[in-house]
Protein backbone atom coordinates (compact mmCIF):
# COMPACT_ATOMS: atom_id res chain seq x y z
CA UNK A 1 0.00 0.00 0.00
CA UNK A 2 1.66 3.59 -1.24
CA UNK A 3 1.53 6.50 0.94
CA UNK A 4 -0.03 9.77 0.32
CA UNK A 5 1.98 12.50 -0.20
CA UNK A 6 1.15 15.59 2.13
CA UNK A 7 -0.71 18.38 0.24
CA UNK A 8 -2.67 21.35 2.17
CA UNK A 9 -5.96 20.40 3.60
CA UNK A 10 -4.67 16.89 4.55
CA UNK A 11 -5.42 13.52 3.15
CA UNK A 12 -8.87 13.77 5.28
CA UNK A 13 -10.96 11.10 4.61
CA UNK A 14 -13.43 9.43 7.27
CA UNK A 15 -11.06 8.34 10.09
CA UNK A 16 -8.65 11.18 10.31
CA UNK A 17 -7.57 12.53 12.89
CA UNK A 18 -6.84 16.44 13.21
CA UNK A 19 -5.00 18.91 15.97
CA UNK A 20 -7.65 21.65 16.62
CA UNK A 21 -6.48 24.86 18.96
CA UNK A 22 -8.39 27.52 19.53
CA UNK A 23 -7.87 30.28 21.95
CA UNK A 24 -4.80 28.68 23.43
CA UNK A 25 -2.99 31.17 25.82
CA UNK A 26 0.41 31.22 27.82
CA UNK A 27 1.09 33.71 30.27
CA UNK A 28 4.52 34.17 32.08
CA UNK A 29 4.54 36.19 35.19
CA UNK A 30 2.04 38.29 33.47
CA UNK A 31 3.63 38.48 30.23
CA UNK A 32 1.40 36.83 27.33
CA UNK A 33 3.80 34.24 24.84
CA UNK A 34 0.79 33.10 23.30
CA UNK A 35 -2.40 34.65 22.90
CA UNK A 36 -5.83 33.22 21.85
CA UNK A 37 -4.46 31.33 19.50
CA UNK A 38 -6.29 29.10 16.55
CA UNK A 39 -4.88 26.54 14.26
CA UNK A 40 -6.43 23.14 12.85
CA UNK A 41 -3.99 20.96 11.04
CA UNK A 42 -5.59 17.91 9.78
CA UNK A 43 -4.24 14.56 9.03
CA UNK A 44 -2.15 14.80 5.76
CA UNK A 45 -1.07 18.62 6.15
CA UNK A 46 2.90 18.65 6.56
CA UNK A 47 2.15 21.92 8.60
CA UNK A 48 5.61 24.49 9.27
CA UNK A 49 5.00 26.94 11.62
CA UNK A 50 7.42 30.00 11.25
CA UNK A 51 7.84 33.21 13.07
CA UNK A 52 10.09 35.95 13.64
CA UNK A 53 12.05 36.32 17.16
CA UNK A 54 10.13 35.83 19.86
CA UNK A 55 6.58 34.86 18.27
CA UNK A 56 5.85 31.95 20.39
CA UNK A 57 6.59 29.05 18.45
CA UNK A 58 8.34 26.92 20.98
CA UNK A 59 6.32 28.19 23.59
CA UNK A 60 2.91 26.93 21.44
CA UNK A 61 4.34 23.29 21.15
CA UNK A 62 5.27 23.14 24.57
CA UNK A 63 1.29 24.11 25.86
CA UNK A 64 -0.17 21.15 23.80
CA UNK A 65 2.27 18.81 24.93
CA UNK A 66 1.62 19.71 28.42
CA UNK A 67 5.03 21.57 29.85
CA UNK A 68 3.58 24.97 30.31
CA UNK A 69 0.01 25.47 31.92
CA UNK A 70 -1.97 27.29 29.48
CA UNK A 71 -5.92 28.71 28.81
CA UNK A 72 -8.07 27.84 25.82
CA UNK A 73 -8.83 24.71 24.27
CA UNK A 74 -5.73 21.96 22.85
CA UNK A 75 -7.76 18.38 20.82
CA UNK A 76 -6.55 16.20 18.98
CA UNK A 77 -9.74 14.76 17.58
CA UNK A 78 -12.16 15.69 20.18
CA UNK A 79 -9.86 14.72 23.14
CA UNK A 80 -8.89 17.98 24.91
CA UNK A 81 -5.31 17.63 26.03
CA UNK A 82 -5.25 20.56 28.12
CA UNK A 83 -4.83 20.16 31.60
CA UNK A 84 -3.26 16.97 31.17
CA UNK A 85 -0.33 15.64 32.65
CA UNK A 86 2.83 15.29 29.95
CA UNK A 87 3.22 11.35 30.32
CA UNK A 88 -1.54 11.30 29.55
CA UNK A 89 -0.66 13.29 26.45
CA UNK A 90 1.78 11.18 24.86
CA UNK A 91 -0.15 8.29 25.77
CA UNK A 92 -2.84 9.57 23.42
CA UNK A 93 -0.22 9.87 20.45
CA UNK A 94 1.04 13.05 20.48
CA UNK A 95 4.67 12.86 20.00
CA UNK A 96 7.07 15.84 20.24
CA UNK A 97 10.81 15.80 19.35
CA UNK A 98 13.56 19.02 20.60
CA UNK A 99 15.90 21.02 19.04
CA UNK A 100 18.50 18.17 20.63
CA UNK A 101 18.21 14.83 19.62
CA UNK A 102 16.98 12.58 23.03
CA UNK A 103 18.56 9.32 22.10
CA UNK A 104 20.32 6.32 24.97
CA UNK A 105 23.36 7.08 23.23
CA UNK A 106 25.16 4.00 24.58
CA UNK A 107 22.68 1.27 23.34
CA UNK A 108 22.21 0.87 19.77
CA UNK A 109 19.68 1.97 17.35
CA UNK A 110 17.95 -1.45 17.64
CA UNK A 111 17.77 -1.35 21.57
CA UNK A 112 16.45 2.81 21.71
CA UNK A 113 13.81 1.39 19.31
CA UNK A 114 12.66 -1.56 21.08
CA UNK A 115 12.46 0.70 24.35
CA UNK A 116 10.62 2.90 22.99
CA UNK A 117 8.30 0.34 21.56
CA UNK A 118 8.08 -1.11 24.83
CA UNK A 119 6.39 0.88 26.94
CA UNK A 120 4.04 -1.61 28.35
CA UNK A 121 7.32 -4.01 28.98
CA UNK A 122 8.94 -4.16 32.86
CA UNK A 123 12.49 -2.67 33.38
CA UNK A 124 13.80 -5.79 33.85
CA UNK A 125 12.84 -7.27 29.92
CA UNK A 126 13.48 -3.97 28.15
CA UNK A 127 16.90 -4.26 27.59
CA UNK A 128 17.37 -7.98 26.91
CA UNK A 129 17.73 -9.21 23.00
CA UNK A 130 14.58 -10.42 21.64
CA UNK A 131 14.75 -13.19 19.05
CA UNK A 132 12.94 -11.42 16.20
CA UNK A 133 12.61 -7.90 15.56
CA UNK A 134 9.19 -6.49 15.62
CA UNK A 135 7.72 -5.69 12.43
CA UNK A 136 6.84 -2.03 13.25
CA UNK A 137 10.77 -1.56 14.37
CA UNK A 138 11.78 -3.10 10.75
CA UNK A 139 9.05 -0.43 8.99
CA UNK A 140 10.14 2.66 11.08
CA UNK A 141 14.25 1.39 10.25
CA UNK A 142 13.29 1.24 6.81
CA UNK A 143 11.88 4.44 7.14
CA UNK A 144 14.17 6.53 8.19
CA UNK A 145 17.12 4.80 6.06
CA UNK A 146 18.78 3.54 9.54
CA UNK A 147 18.39 -0.56 8.76
CA UNK A 148 22.39 -0.99 8.31
CA UNK A 149 22.68 1.24 11.02
CA UNK A 150 20.52 -1.06 13.75
CA UNK A 151 23.77 -2.90 15.56
CA UNK A 152 25.66 0.74 16.20
CA UNK A 153 25.32 2.99 19.77
CA UNK A 154 23.57 5.54 19.03
CA UNK A 155 26.25 8.09 20.29
CA UNK A 156 28.15 7.03 16.87
CA UNK A 157 25.19 8.28 15.16
CA UNK A 158 26.08 11.50 12.69
CA UNK A 159 23.23 14.46 14.03
CA UNK A 160 20.95 14.05 10.97
CA UNK A 161 21.30 10.19 12.29
CA UNK A 162 20.11 11.18 15.68
CA UNK A 163 17.32 12.76 14.76
CA UNK A 164 16.08 10.47 12.23
CA UNK A 165 16.26 7.58 15.12
CA UNK A 166 14.44 10.13 17.88
CA UNK A 167 11.15 10.59 14.91
CA UNK A 168 11.85 6.82 14.65
CA UNK A 169 11.16 6.36 18.49
CA UNK A 170 7.79 8.29 18.34
CA UNK A 171 6.75 6.39 15.43
CA UNK A 172 7.40 2.79 17.26
CA UNK A 173 5.10 4.40 20.14
CA UNK A 174 2.19 4.80 17.09
CA UNK A 175 2.62 8.60 17.38
CA UNK A 176 -0.61 9.87 15.41
CA UNK A 177 0.90 13.95 16.23
CA UNK A 178 4.18 14.35 16.02
CA UNK A 179 5.65 17.84 16.85
CA UNK A 180 9.35 18.66 15.39
CA UNK A 181 11.22 21.16 16.91
CA UNK A 182 14.26 22.62 14.89
CA UNK A 183 14.51 18.99 13.06
CA UNK A 184 17.05 20.51 10.70
CA UNK A 185 18.57 22.77 12.61
CA UNK A 186 22.76 22.31 12.44
CA UNK A 187 22.04 19.27 9.79
CA UNK A 188 24.72 19.25 6.19
CA UNK A 189 22.30 20.37 2.97
CA UNK A 190 22.53 16.49 2.31
CA UNK A 191 20.67 15.32 6.10
CA UNK A 192 18.45 18.25 5.28
CA UNK A 193 17.26 16.58 2.36
CA UNK A 194 16.76 13.12 3.55
CA UNK A 195 15.15 14.64 6.35
CA UNK A 196 12.53 16.51 3.92
CA UNK A 197 11.88 13.28 2.40
CA UNK A 198 11.62 11.60 5.23
CA UNK A 199 9.06 14.16 6.56
CA UNK A 200 7.61 13.96 3.25
CA UNK A 201 7.38 10.04 4.06
CA UNK A 202 5.27 9.78 7.36
CA UNK A 203 3.61 13.29 6.51
CA UNK A 204 0.90 11.71 4.46
CA UNK A 205 -0.97 9.64 7.34
CA UNK A 206 -0.28 11.75 10.48
CA UNK A 207 -0.53 14.97 11.37
CA UNK A 208 3.04 16.83 11.42
CA UNK A 209 4.15 20.36 12.75
CA UNK A 210 7.43 21.51 12.15
CA UNK A 211 8.70 24.61 14.11
CA UNK A 212 11.42 25.80 11.49
CA UNK A 213 14.18 28.53 11.02
CA UNK A 214 15.47 27.38 7.97
CA UNK A 215 13.05 28.85 5.19
CA UNK A 216 14.85 27.11 2.23
CA UNK A 217 13.91 23.46 3.97
CA UNK A 218 9.95 25.18 4.57
CA UNK A 219 10.02 25.75 1.13
CA UNK A 220 10.80 22.97 -0.17
CA UNK A 221 8.62 20.61 1.81
CA UNK A 222 6.05 22.92 3.73
CA UNK A 223 2.49 21.61 2.54
CA UNK A 224 1.00 24.23 4.59
CA UNK A 225 2.76 27.15 6.74
CA UNK A 226 1.36 29.31 9.43
CA UNK A 227 3.19 32.38 10.49
CA UNK A 228 3.36 33.68 14.45
CA UNK A 229 4.10 36.94 15.55
CA UNK A 230 4.15 38.53 18.86
CA UNK A 231 2.39 35.32 20.32
CA UNK A 232 -0.69 35.30 17.49
CA UNK A 233 -1.55 33.82 14.68
CA UNK A 234 -0.38 36.63 11.37
CA UNK A 235 -1.23 34.36 8.41
CA UNK A 236 -1.55 31.03 7.30
CA UNK A 237 -1.69 29.47 3.73
CA UNK A 238 0.46 28.15 1.10
CA UNK A 239 4.27 28.96 1.02
CA UNK A 240 3.11 31.21 -1.78
CA UNK A 241 -0.12 32.68 -0.48
CA UNK A 242 2.64 32.82 3.24
CA UNK A 243 4.74 35.27 1.36
CA UNK A 244 2.81 37.61 -1.03
CA UNK A 245 1.40 38.18 2.53
CA UNK A 246 1.97 41.77 3.41
CA UNK A 247 1.78 41.56 6.90
CA UNK A 248 4.34 38.98 6.60
CA UNK A 249 6.57 41.03 4.86
CA UNK A 250 6.16 43.92 7.18
CA UNK A 251 7.16 42.14 9.87
CA UNK A 252 10.08 40.36 8.56
CA UNK A 253 11.15 43.56 6.70
CA UNK A 254 9.26 45.99 8.04
CA UNK A 255 8.99 47.14 4.49
CA UNK A 256 6.42 45.65 1.39
CA UNK A 257 9.60 44.53 -0.34
CA UNK A 258 10.17 40.76 -1.27
CA UNK A 259 9.90 38.15 1.75
CA UNK A 260 11.83 35.77 -0.04
CA UNK A 261 15.20 37.61 1.30
CA UNK A 262 14.73 37.65 4.37
CA UNK A 263 12.81 34.08 4.98
CA UNK A 264 16.22 32.79 3.27
CA UNK A 265 18.25 34.51 5.80
CA UNK A 266 17.84 31.86 9.36
CA UNK A 267 19.33 34.93 11.27
CA UNK A 268 16.28 36.85 10.81
CA UNK A 269 13.57 34.37 12.73
CA UNK A 270 15.55 32.97 15.38
CA UNK A 271 13.72 32.01 18.25
CA UNK A 272 13.53 33.40 21.73
CA UNK A 273 10.52 32.37 23.09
Amino acid sequence: MTTPEPKPGGNAGMSSEYLEIRGLSVSFDGFKAVSDVDLTVLQGDLRFLIGPNGAGKTTLIDAITGLVPATGSAQKTGVELLGKKVHQIARLGIGRTFQTASVFEQLSVLQNLDIAAGAGRSARTMLRRRKSVLPAIEEVLEITGLGDLRDKPAGVLAHGQKQWLEIGMLLVQNASVLLLDEPVAGMSAEEREETGNLLRRIGGARIVVVVEHDMDFMRAFASSVTVLAGGKVLSEGTVEQVQADPKVQQVYLGTAAAIGTALADPATVKESV
